[in-house]
């Protein structure tokens, strides 16, 4: 039975991996860190429930209502019920990002952001740190606009290739 359920669940993973953020489609949710868990549970009368914890980078996220609607639509059929429940039980950060995500962004022209740590304090988000250049991997780089195409990118420019680029902030 654990092992079926382990099954599950893994299951319920990859089909996740599958879902491409909806603004940025070289990288899945899962890569980006939103999916907080997944838990199988029976609800009265003897149905059962996927419930899925999406955490969203920003809470103003515009994108929050297509990310809920593609993972009940991909989920639908491995439960009687699929819901999605946004959490903030624990705040998103940049670190989520796993290292496949980092390199999609990265091959895709976006500059992923710096690995903060457990030790970030979060104070010096004030001040966005040089991106590296994801066409030439400098770090000749310069902010040009904190406010990118949403809030979770800034826009930078590279001296070196002489490209612009959307950098991940990192939170």
């Amino acid at each position: 039975m654990v092992a079926e359920a382990r099954t599950r669940a893994s299951a319920v993973w990859a089909a996740l991996a599958e879902i491409a953020d909806p603004e940025i489609p070289a990288i899945s949710l899962v890569d980006l860190g939103v999916i907080r868990g997944v838990a199988f549970e029976m609800v009265p009368p003897g149905a059962e429930r996927l419930r899925v914890e999406l955490m969203p980078t920003f809470v103003g996220c515009p994108a929050i209502e297509v990310m809920r609607q593609r993972i009940g639509e991909r989920l639908a059929g491995l439960a009687d019920e699929v819901t999605v429940e946004l959490t903030f039980a624990e705040p998103w950060t940049s670190d989520r990002i796993t290292p496949a995500g980092r390199e999609a962004l990265r091959s895709s022209g976006f500059a992923p952001p710096v690995t903060i740590g457990s030790t970030f304090s979060g104070d010096s988000l004030m001040v966005l740190p040089i991106a590296t250049c994801p066409y030439c991997a400098s770090r000749n780089t310069t902010l040009e606009n904190p406010f990118g195409p949403t809030l979770c990118r800034a826009i930078y420019h590279c001296a070196d290739c002489r490209q612009p680029f959307e950098a991940f902030k990192p939170v």
